[in-house]
């Protein structure tokens, strides 16, 4: 007895000496890369035989396919708050991040996203790059506040995915740091790869991914300084993760170190991190955009209670 989802169907003509997971994806409705893990897991026999992906197969050739259940509907995404739109066109929107918003889903992340408040606000995405994470070119930790843009068209998608990887993209950070970075100003030029404990941190590690942050020191206080952060790279936790590594962590930041005491006295309870400005060439008409984000209410609170004390 055959399964539900079983398919005994023969090539077609159309079709006739295509990859397979080419010619399954036609004959199914499925992108590449469904057609591929179904390959790969044996739910596709050609000829009654297990096949690779990359194999070509002959018009009339008959192929046993076993598709997945058909996955349950989901529940229609539902608005963020504060998340603000600054900006939109046909191409690109640009969006300031409310902290506790992380940029897509993620395994073990049930909070709200990115993707998820512009779904609901009615905005159309660019469906490249995997399903989860479609029209991100870049990310923001979700703890992280301040300007992220978000591909709409696929044009756009490949053009700012380019860009980001070239580093044609301007992205400039305000850190409040615990202590007075000694110099004032500098670069850590440091590998980043995982955290050797598997606890989702990240470090500075030998045969991490290259990485680069400058740094140059805005306003100090007495117990810690506003730092103006441009990045190079953009490896993940990658300010948190420099900035600690040279003793000066992000204040707040409990997964890296920073004091919980000066947290609480400021008020914070996430890191002091804000994307400020961000700067590109339109992907569409060259044209050079740059978005500038005001600090949200609980980083000027701090400032505030700062300025107070010095």
């Amino acid at each position: 007895m055959t399964s539900p989802g079983h398919r005994r169907v023969p090539v077609p003509e159309g079709l006739d000496g295509e990859r397979l997971d080419s010619a399954l994806a036609r004959m199914f409705g499925l992108s590449r890369a469904k057609a591929a893990e179904l390959i790969a897991d044996g739910s596709v026999l050609v000829g009654g035989r297990p096949a690779g992906k990359s194999d070509r197969v002959p018009a009339g050739e008959w192929l046993d396919v076993t598709l997945p259940p058909p996955a349950t509907a989901q529940p229609p995404p539902e608005p963020v708050p504060g998340l603000v739109v600054v900006y939109e066109d046909a191409d690109i929107v640009v969006v300031d991040k409310p902290p506790g918003v992380a940029a897509h889903p993620t395994p073990g992340w049930t909070g709200p996203t990115v993707l998820q408040g512009l779904l609901a606000a009615g905005h159309t995405i660019a469906t490249s790059g995997a399903a989860e994470r479609q029209g991100i070119v870049h990310r923001l930790d979700a703890s992280t506040s301040g300007l992220m843009v978000v591909a709409k068209s696929e044009r756009a998608y490949s053009a700012l995915k380019r860009a980001f990887r070239e580093r044609g993209v301007d992205k400039i950070y305000h850190a409040l740091v615990q202590g007075h970075p000694d110099p004032l100003r500098g670069t850590v030029d440091a590998p980043i790869g995982r955290h050797p404990s598997g606890d989702g941190r990240f470090a500075v590690v030998a045969g991490g991914r290259p990485s680069v942050t400058h740094y140059d020191t805005i306003e100090a206080f007495r117990a810690a300084s506003l730092t103006e952060i441009i990045l190079e790279t953009g490896r993940t936790h990658q300010i948190r993760v420099h900035m600690a590594a040279i003793r000066h962590p992000c204040v707040g930041d409990r997964l890296y170190g920073a004091d919980p005491v000066l947290a609480a006295r400021l008020g914070l309870d996430r890191q002091w991190l804000h994307a400020v400005r961000l700067a590109f060439v339109h992907p569409a008409d060259g044209r050079r955009l740059e978005f500038v984000s005001a600090y949200p209410a609980d980083l000027s609170h701090a400032l505030d209670v700062l300025r107070s004390e010095s």
